[in-house]
């Protein structure tokens, strides 16, 4: 769940981001202090310092007691992160969608051959849970996540699970935002959706791989034309 600071944070983050990519800040530069920051964003002390967490979460500085917080070099940085995307940026949309696809159904392909009973049970109980939000007239999002989670549970892949909850943290909540502010007004979509993830659990259940990464890259594909119909209201 989002916490209160997270839209300040991301406007520190993609600012530093923006700097270090723009080589205007270069390796070994160092960071604007803390009371920078907060002058600068007109935030507190504890935004900053989660923004500067996260980017030592990604290998883009590292702090020196009593010195400050340093750009590190690029042999040290995460190898990969995606920018931050507006919903209108249809190229940038258009090349998202091409990796949720990829990797989307080679999770329903894995997931097929792999899976167990309890990988199955998390699966249906997901989808079950999208259904009684949507019969609430609420979105579904968090179940939603946890239904592509749970197919990505049952690959026993541990990369395929860590790359899972960096999407969702980095892509998925970006078109859910559009999806979110229109679900009341195409209910009919609504219900596409939910037969596509009924596809993909009947492949994944049937053991057929084939089937399930179909099911998988035929809802990405609609997802993508869904989209345009959200940005359009």
């Amino acid at each position: 769940m989002d916490t209160p600071t997270q839209p300040l944070t991301t406007g520190i983050v993609d600012w530093l981001k923006d700097e270090i990519e723009q080589n205007r800040l270069t390796e070994g530069s160092k960071l604007p202090s803390e009371k920078q920051l907060c002058e600068q964003f007109g935030v507190s002390r504890s935004v900053v310092r989660e923004a500067i967490s996260q980017l030592k979460s990604e290998g883009l500085v590292s702090s020196h007691q009593g010195r400050g917080v340093f750009v590190n070099a690029r042999s040290a940085r995460q190898s990969f992160r995606l920018s931050s995307t507006a919903l209108d940026d249809h190229d940038a949309i258009e090349h998202i969608i091409e990796l949720l696809v990829a990797f989307e159904s080679a999770a329903a392909r894995h997931a097929a051959v792999r899976h167990t009973s309890a990988d199955l049970k998390a699966i249906r109980r997901a989808l079950v849970g999208m259904e009684y939000a949507i019969l609430n007239d609420q979105p579904g999002d968090s179940e939603d996540y946890a239904f592509h989670q749970a197919i990505c549970d049952a690959t026993h892949n541990p990369h395929f699970i860590a790359l899972n909850e960096y999407l969702e943290q980095h892509v998925r909540g970006l078109i859910r935002q559009a999806r979110t502010n229109t679900v009341t007004h195409h209910q009919d979509l609504v219900m596409a959706v939910q037969t596509e993830h009924h596809q993909i659990l009947d492949a994944i259940e049937a053991r057929d791989g084939a089937a399930a990464a179909h099911a998988a890259e035929t809802h990405l594909r609609n997802a993508a034309q869904r989209l345009d119909i959200y940005l359009k209201d």
